[in-house]
């Protein structure tokens, strides 16, 4: 069975920076697009960045694009969420999510596997 586990959230000041990674197995890493889907309280869930199977291709939210960047190592199947200027509209559960697919997908609808979620608080 596929898992995908989270680290890094945490609490954080507004204007700070957090690192999430991902940890994949029982998957194919190379061959799945991977991306972080946050979800705040009373909201659905939106992606916010994904990376293609190479890593060569990204897409960003509009709300984070110039803030945030994803990364992936594919050696040690592992993808990462680099997090800068954090503001408090960015507190949310941050999941990691895989598809197997050969474009990039952007609706958290697309995704098939995902992990338990880390939770990121961004204070005023």
């Amino acid at each position: 069975q596929v898992q995908l586990v989270e680290s890094g959230g945490g609490l954080v000041q507004a204007g700070g920076s957090l690192r999430l990674s991902c940890a994949a197995s029982r998957l194919t890493f190379s061959r799945y697009v991977m991306g972080w889907v946050r979800q705040a309280p009373g909201k659905e869930r939106d992606v916010v960045s994904a990376i293609s199977w190479s890593g060569g291709r990204t897409w960003y939210a509009d709300s984070v694009k110039g803030r945030f960047t994803i990364s992936r190592d594919n050696a040690k199947n592992t993808v990462y969420l680099q997090m800068n200027s954090l503001n408090p509209e960015d507190t949310a559960l941050y999941y990691c999510a895989g598809v197997n697919s050969p474009v990039v997908r952007t609706r958290a609808d697309d995704y098939d596997y995902w992990g338990q979620g880390t939770q990121v608080t961004v204070s005023s």
